[in-house]
């Protein structure tokens, strides 16, 4: 079976060799702002997000030590979490950060809720056991220390990304190696976009501070992300560039927009209409100083290229490129489904890995151990294994048909990058392939069984 590939016009691959040598022309020391979109539904102020720094020149010698980066690393995401250790700062190294393995290719191409916890469980196991050990039975702890590794899992994250040079790398180890890193976590006055501000501004002083009009004086991550697209536009000398870091497809629940304070509560109906009714005065103030603030007009994705694990941005595919697939797959699971609804594909991948057991393999991959009557396959779960093994092609290929059915899910094309998709085809239709000829081998022999029996 082959897939019908799309062409990409001359001028988009034009925009790529550009883009490329953009990019390699920007290899050196720099700090982006991540702005991450909140995820759950645990009170008002989620509704703001989380920020945290990924510094490219700084390494951890410790989750609490950092260090200069040496030649190949790719540096670290430091970032404040509340109740972690009673620590004020932990520097995860950018991989582990984003998706709790060490290697870009061993990426889940689809996660759960399961694999989540159990990979990042995994990694605290091996690297994060000094401030989140196990509980006296052996089991993993609470808290929040799970917000330090996967954190793609839950959400979609932004990037502002600023030049910096070694020498402020080095005085910012300086300073942070040398002052107590004790917690005095407050949601008002000393949060995580609070941390963000100060590491920005030891590179570029006074350039973040809070709003008192759009934020009522509390530090939100969109202001932050704001301000430092602001400065851009004033400094062009310096370089800037924005990226998107997409949501893992999967069956986790998707994140939301991040807003400001008065953003959030303009709105939100369960505060919002109440409140008008109560004091339109009141209300009168608050969409005055929302629409006034310009905060509603800022959208991180704009002009952002898509982060690509272990390789330079890319441009994001364009809405005819994500629509041309769509059709595409929707052809596809048709015609290999003609007797079932092509949309439930993903829904029986959901519940087929949801009573899986998530495991490594010999050579620390994820995957995943399946059971099929009397016996248990173990299936690869990443680009760098889900082909391996002994396993069924078949569930090779009902996992990549789940991943592209959730990455075109999305409304827009923003998170999604050509090379990604072309990734993602090519495996699907390796495993078709593989399971076409396992049904052909299949027919052959039972055809030879009958001659002989007859």
């Amino acid at each position: 079976m082959q897939f019908i590939r799309k062409r990409v016009s001359s001028r988009a691959a034009v925009g790529v060799i550009l883009l490329l040598s953009a990019c390699s022309a920007f290899a050196g020391s720099s700090a982006t702002l991540l702005l991450e979109e909140p995820y759950g539904t645990l009170g008002f102020f989620t509704a703001t997000g989380h920020s945290a720094v990924y510094l490219s020149g700084v390494c951890a010698g410790t989750p609490l030590i950092l260090r200069p980066c040496s030649p190949g690393e790719t540096g670290v995401v430091i970032s404040r979490y509340d109740g972690i250790g009673k620590h004020d700062w932990v520097a995860i190294p950018l991989i582990p950060y984003l998706y709790a393995v060490e290697r870009a290719e061993d990426i889940p191409l689809f996660a759960d809720a399961k694999m989540t916890a159990f990979l990042r469980d995994h990694y605290r196991r091996k690297y994060l056991e000094a401030i989140a050990p196990d509980v006296r039975n052996g089991e993993r702890p609470g808290g929040n220390w799970y917000e330090l590794v996967g954190s793609s899992y839950d959400r979609t994250i932004y990037g502002f990304e600023i030049e910096t040079t070694p020498e402020q790398d080095l005085a910012l180890i300086q300073e942070l190696n040398s002052s107590p890193n004790v917690s005095h976590f407050h949601t008002v006055s000393r949060n995580c976009a609070d941390f963000a501000k100060d590491i920005i501004n030891f590179y570029y002083p006074k350039t973040l501070h809070r709003s008192v009009f759009s934020d009522v004086g509390i530090t939100t991550p969109k202001q932050m992300a704001r301000m430092l697209t602001k400065f851009s536009a004033r400094h062009p000398e310096i370089r800037f560039s924005r990226v998107v870091i997409a949501q893992v497809p999967g069956s986790m629940p998707r994140s939301s927009t991040a807003h400001g304070v008065v953003e959030s509560f303009f709105k939100s109906k369960k505060y919002m209409v109440p409140s008008a009714v109560v004091s339109p005065i009141f209300a009168g103030c608050v969409a005055g100083a929302y629409f006034s603030s310009g905060a509603g007009r800022f959208k991180p994705a704009r002009d952002a290229n898509v982060f690509v694990a272990g390789q330079v941005p890319e441009s994001p595919a364009d809405r005819e490129d994500i629509r041309a697939y769509q059709v595409q797959l929707k052809h596809y699971l048709a015609g290999a489904y003609p007797e079932a609804s092509a949309h439930n594909v993903g829904k029986a991948w959901e519940k087929l890995q949801a009573n899986a057991i998530p495991s490594i393999d010999s050579q620390g991959r994820p995957a995943l151990l399946i059971r099929l009557g009397e016996r248990s396959v173990r299936v690869g779960v990443s680009a760098s294994n889900i082909m391996d093994g002994n396993s069924p092609p078949e569930l090779a290929r009902q996992l990549l048909e789940a991943r592209l059915e959730s990455e075109f899910r999305r409304p827009s094309p923003h998170g999604i990058s050509e090379s990604q998709v072309e990734r993602d085809w090519n495996l699907l239709n390796q495993a078709a392939s593989q399971s076409d000829a396992r049904l052909t081998a299949r027919s052959a022999s039972s055809v030879e069984i009958r001659g002989n029996q007859q």
